[in-house]
């Protein structure tokens, strides 16, 4: 089964960690157009595309994901007396260097790929260094990521690729035409997972492909992106991008974390989503089958992340054993 998930280094490689098991065709597109501090200050000097969320997709898929090289790959450096150094996450140097040597974004991935043993694919969205804008409900345009995430600003109305004429790696083409299962999501709805669908040879790839296209929806909102959203809300703004009908199934978490739990997430503006009867209702109202799962990992508490909003995780192995469901009754339909 090959299988190509969508988003960032954090949701979609999560799937793909958890579907390692199923299948040993796996591929990611990742967004690259993150400015967060460390990553921004990388991309500045080195005018790369964004290698922060491609650093954590090859450092989580590592064969051996505690060996040295991918456990250096996360460090984060401490140095206190230089606000350009502290923090930075040392894969995004290495991945930087590696590009100026080869003078090839997608070389550098490649031998960071080989020295990890990753057994999957992971594709930049783009080989251009470009940035993603949005325009607000008020008209104003905001342009590069950490802005259109800023917090305290007028809600987004859509998102658009800086450079119009920036191109899509055409092996992410070919891949989503050629998979069985394309996954979108979980990840940060306007900065992660529509920083790709942004790119119309992409969403025009999607509509193409014969592959089930499975959006996994986020556990929560996200304070600067999503205040005030639903999961119906969520999956309308996917479809916009898409188009009608081309989803086939959306994943909801319907596992409710403990009160203490979402109180921490909720003094942070942060709402959990859980399915409804009258969400479910308008979901199907847009030709999605939504499909409610227990696929959340409410356990491991929340994280403290550097620059970023924290969100409920989605478990690898729940996530995929749900998606392995929907892939086997497909199988079964098309028998019958």
């Amino acid at each position: 089964m090959k299988v190509v998930s969508i988003g960032g280094g954090l949701g979609a490689v999560q799937v793909m960690h958890g579907m390692q098991r199923h299948t040993s065709e796996l591929t990611g597109i990742i967004a690259v157009t993150d400015t967060g501090r460390s990553t921004g200050i990388v991309r500045e000097f080195a005018q790369i595309p964004a290698p922060g969320d491609i650093r954590n997709a090859l450092a989580t898929l590592a064969l051996d994901g505690d060996s040295l090289l991918a456990r250096v790959m996360q460090h984060r450096i401490a140095a206190p007396t230089d606000p350009k150094l502290d923090g930075m996450a040392f894969g995004n140097l290495f991945i930087a260097a590696l590009t100026q040597m080869s003078g090839s974004f997608v070389t550098a991935i490649d031998q960071i790929s080989e020295f990890l043993d990753v057994q999957a694919n992971i594709y930049p969205v783009t080989e251009e260094d470009t940035h993603i804008c949005a325009e607000l409900v008020d008209g104003t345009i905001v342009e590069e990521e950490f802005n259109v995430r800023r917090l305290d600003k007028a809600a987004i109305k859509r998102i658009f690729v800086q450079n119009p004429e920036a191109t899509v790696y055409q092996p992410c083409i070919d891949a989503l035409l050629d998979a069985d299962l394309i996954t979108i999501g979980p990840g940060s709805l306007f900065t992660t997972i529509i920083a790709v669908l942004a790119f119309k040879e992409i969403s025009h790839a999607i509509r193409l492909s014969r592959a089930q296209k499975v959006y996994i929806c986020n556990t929560t909102t996200q304070p600067g992106q999503t205040d005030g959203y639903t999961l119906s809300d969520h999956v309308q703004r996917v479809i916009s991008y898409l188009g009608i009908g081309v989803l086939d199934y959306v994943v909801l978490n319907a596992t409710k974390p403990s009160a203490e739990l979402m109180e921490l997430y909720a003094r942070e503006r942060v709402d959990v989503l859980l399915p409804t009867a009258h969400e479910l209702h308008n979901i199907l109202t847009m030709n999605v089958r939504p499909i409610e799962a227990d696929v959340a990992d409410t356990r491991s508490g929340k994280r403290a992340l550097w620059q970023k909003q924290d969100t409920i995780r989605h478990s690898p192995e729940l996530i995929a054993n749900t998606l392995m469901e929907l892939m086997a009754e497909r199988v079964v339909s098309v028998g019958s």
